[in-house]
């Protein structure tokens, strides 16, 4: 078969799948606003995990991270052990689980709902659906981008650029606005599967073709010996390396398409189970994907800027038989499209719930999911004109958004922890942390050797608690409305 026949057959095949989903769910996601944007808030501990892990893992770890251990080596890896480890599963507990009963006690649906009636402030909730579409539009653009070149090398060309990016945004929109948070979560269930199964199958078939783990290791050794050593510069110093590994443990709890997954869990036990599930899952992907970058770099030298994102599917066309190289591509595709289906419903209903809150009121049940579906559309037309525009790397234009949202962090921590934290220290949170990291960008702040990133964390922190601590405290029922009654002391 022709590449450009495979590529038909089995995106013809996984499209049908994931179009059938959407359709078994769509029985339910009408019946409510609850229901279409957060599946009822009903996931199980296997499902929440799948949906949160095949949503957290995009052309980032598929494309990108290979494209960037093309460059650094395996020391990349290194800079990802705090993500492996404990920084995500700690957030989703230490922030997902009290967001999940506040959210369920407040009647919210979105991340930024939720802190508007946690702090009765419809401000404070266009602010930070400002800054959640800020950071997650070109989130979006790095999947697609993706996608669009996965679609064009496994084509051998066959199928231009733009017209894969279209394709499978337009397959993503249409199951999403078929089924809801529940056709998401679904479909992430076999998406996640899809690209892990691919993911560990050509760590050991590259590696064989290669002549074994020794012999890769070796053809590394001997042309590009520097890559199986850790870097001393860029992000490998001490300060990048510190604010790096906080910027990706910290982010992903940030991100509105993972928030509102948690906000989705049925109870506490099943995201206890998903932090449980994460580290492996994390280990079993990251490391295939540092080391294809790696052992890429000893075969296909030259490989400059963006162009380095195609070491993925150069290693999988070179070093993986037929059949599974021809399945590369769905595996990137899972991804890309595991991450953009809850990008568009997270988005969309914000849009909804928090930027047009008074203009559906009338008809809360029916405007709600209609107009849902409608900003969908919108969203992905806007995110597909940007990918034809935007020529950074898929590693590069995720790394801004990273930043983006750890500036988010400290209002969603004590938002949700602590009673004392104020809607003034909120709103001057999320303003200072976003100018020292824009600031900082520019270069017209010292950084002395830490990241951006940092430094907006810092001041993030300490503006929340200072401005807090400076204001008056909230009412004790204002408090107990969003808490729930402290527990009666034992007589």
């Amino acid at each position: 078969m022709s590449p450009l026949m495979v590529v038909t057959v089995a995106f013809g095949l996984y499209i049908l799948v994931v179009l059938t989903v959407g359709l078994l769910a769509s029985r339910q996601s009408s019946k409510s606003p609850d229901e279409y944007f957060l599946a009822g808030r009903t996931l199980g501990p296997f499902v929440l995990f799948m949906a949160l892990f095949g949503t957290n893992c995009t052309p980032f770890v598929l494309i990108g991270i290979p494209g960037k251990a093309y460059h650094h080596g395996i020391g990349l890896f290194g800079l990802n052990a705090p993500i492996i480890a404990l920084g995500i599963p700690l957030t989703f507990w230490a922030i997902g689980a009290p967001a999940r009963r506040m959210g369920q006690r407040l009647g919210a649906l979105t991340p930024a709902e939720l802190f508007a009636k946690r702090f009765q402030s419809r401000g404070l909730g266009l602010l930070l659906f400002g800054a959640f579409t800020l950071y997650t539009l070109p989130y979006m653009v790095s999947g697609v981008i993706g996608a669009s070149l996965t679609l064009t090398s496994a084509s051998q060309g066959a199928i231009p650029s733009w017209a894969g990016g279209l394709l499978v945004l337009a397959v993503a929109l249409i199951y999403t606005a078929l089924g809801g948070m529940r056709a998401t979560a679904w479909t992430n269930v076999i998406q996640g599967l899809i690209f892990m199964a691919f993911m560990v199958a050509a760590f050991f078939f590259m590696s064989g073709s290669m002549g074994g783990l020794e012999a890769a290791t070796a053809a590394v050794a001997e042309k590009v010996p520097q890559h199986l050593t850790l870097p001393s510069d860029g992000l490998f110093t001490p300060q990048a390396w510190t604010s790096w590994g906080l910027a990706i443990s910290l982010c992903v709890i940030s991100f509105p398409h993972m928030f509102v997954r948690l906000m989705s869990a049925k109870d506490d036990r099943a995201i206890q189970s998903s932090c449980k599930l994460y580290p492996p899952a994390l280990i079993a992907l990251w490391l295939p994907a540092v080391f294809i970058g790696v052992w890429g770099a000893a075969k296909f030298a030259g490989l400059e800027g963006k162009e380095s994102d195609k070491i993925f599917w150069l290693m999988a066309n070179g070093h993986l038989p037929p059949w599974l190289a021809s399945m590369a591509f769905l595996a990137v595709l899972a991804a890309v499209m595991s991450t953009l289906d809850a990008q568009i419903l997270t988005l969309s209903s914000m849009l909804v719930r928090d930027a047009m809150d008074p203009y559906l009121a009338a008809d809360r049940q029916r405007n709600d999911v209609l107009a849902g579906r409608l900003f969908g559309v919108g969203i992905a037309v806007l995110v597909y004109i940007l990918s034809m525009t935007m020529s950074q790397s898929v590693f590069d234009i995720a790394k801004i958004a990273f930043f983006g949202y750890v500036t988010l962090v400290p209002t969603l921590f004590f938002g949700v922890r602590w009673q004392r934290f104020t809607l003034k220290g909120a709103v001057a949170s999320v303003l200072s942390a976003n100018a020292v990291l824009w600031l900082g960008m520019a270069g017209w702040l010292p950084m002395f050797g830490f990241l951006p990133v940092f430094w907006a964390l810092v001041v993030g922190i300490i503006t929340a608690l200072a401005v807090s601590w400076a204001d008056s405290p909230p009412n004790a029922q204002d408090m107990e409305r969003v808490f729930g009654a402290a527990p009666m002391a034992a007589e």
